[in-house]
């Protein structure tokens, strides 16, 4: 089988590997086991170095296929962007016809370009993972819409799957509820937590960006510390915002219980969870939130948003806290979980037998499924 995947992530070639955003890569490694020949397109970055969240694919003698990078966010990028976009369409028109199976990386630029190339091979086998939120009755930029509207449309879209986060009404045979995993059955085990009488360990995992509105997790911890509550938040992530949060605990003096650890290792990270008692994502938007079904894998309590498919996934609040996006409140959620103790067990319990469920080898052989049908 020829394998074709369209993505927008930025790719580093070093040692005759290529690399890749880690937890992306990670989960086409699975993809890639059982297949021949690849082709990847992509934009291809000579720029930025490695880090922590990078990894390679496990895969010999790829075809990579550059393309540019483009953006519409500046009227002199979307100039530019005119004028790269036929050799980028040209570019992914003829690796879809070369292939045996189409796999689109979505919401995008170059998933919107895939999605568009891909109406002109109705009898190839393709997939597409939608990893954004599919919710359709959530605010998104037009290209995300027009994405989701082309996938989810039978007569534009043949003989596709698409991968998506949550069960949703009213969507087309091609839509299928997908997840993702990160651990294995061997990696099970119960966790015991220190009490919440001494120290409360909170955890924050994602970029620093105002989408994932990291500055909400600071001011929660800031509001349980004023009720004399003993907290610390360790803060694991890069971003756009760091300074500025920096900025704002040096400002309010919480140098000593806001602690910023930058990007890390996945083994450092699981670390983390095993010991830390909640884990903050106030995001704006998610598709399936990573941090919230590893943190609950490790009995850490998730303290999250209502977006996306996140309600369900915590049971609509039995498997965690959901956010009401006002301080006073969420603190006061908080308090009511620490103060009983056998609820705070109870929901540790419930999260951790709903995540340990979604293992890599359930992952593969859905896998599996989608490849060879």
């Amino acid at each position: 089988m020829k394998f074709l995947i369209i993505t927008h992530v930025d790719h580093i070639e070093k040692a005759n590997n290529l690399y890749g955003y880690a937890p992306y890569v990670r989960e086409m490694n699975i993809w890639l086991k059982y297949i021949d020949e690849l082709i990847i397109v992509a934009p291809l970055s000579s720029k930025r170095n490695l880090t922590e969240v990078d990894t390679f694919y496990n895969f010999q003698n790829i075809d990579f296929r550059e393309i540019s990078s483009f953006n519409f966010k500046k009227l002199s990028d979307a100039l530019i962007s005119l004028l790269k976009l036929p050799i980028i369409f040209w570019k992914i028109f003829w690796a879809m016809k070369e292939s045996d199976h189409i796999h689109l990386r979505c919401p995008g630029n170059v998933g919107l370009i895939g999605c568009l190339a891909q109406i002109f091979f109705p009898k190839k086998i393709k997939t597409a993972k939608y990893a954004g939120n599919w919710d359709p009755r959530s605010k998104q930029p037009f290209s995300y819409r027009l994405q989701k509207w082309i996938l989810n449309n039978t007569f534009l879209t043949r003989n596709m799957q698409v991968l998506v986060y949550g069960d949703w009404e009213k969507q087309s045979k091609n839509i299928k509820s997908f997840f993702t995993a990160t651990y294995s059955e061997s990696e099970k085990e119960i966790i015991t937590k220190t009490g919440l009488k001494s120290s409360i360990d909170f955890m924050f995992v994602g970029s620093l960006v105002s989408g994932k509105n990291p500055l909400y997790a600071i001011k929660l911890i800031e509001k349980l510390l004023e009720k004399e509550r003993k907290v610390i938040l360790n803060i694991y992530g890069e971003g756009s915002e760091k300074e500025n949060l920096q900025n704002y605990v040096q400002q309010n003096h919480l140098q000593d219980f806001i602690v910023f650890h930058g990007n890390e290792s996945k083994e450092t990270i699981k670390e983390a969870y095993q010991k830390s008692h909640f884990v903050i994502l106030p995001s704006k938007s998610e598709g399936w939130p990573k941090a919230i079904a590893e943190a609950m894998f490790w009995g850490c309590i998730p303290v999250a948003s209502k977006v996306s498919c996140v309600p369900s996934m915590l049971d609509f609040g039995n498997r965690g806290i959901l956010l009401e996006m006002d301080l006073n409140q969420d603190v006061k959620q908080i308090e009511n979980l620490i103060a009983v103790e056998n609820n705070y067990k109870s929901k540790i319990t419930l999260s951790q037998n709903w995540s340990q469920y979604y293992t890599l080898e359930l992952f593969e052989s859905e896998i599996k499924k989608l490849l060879f049908k």
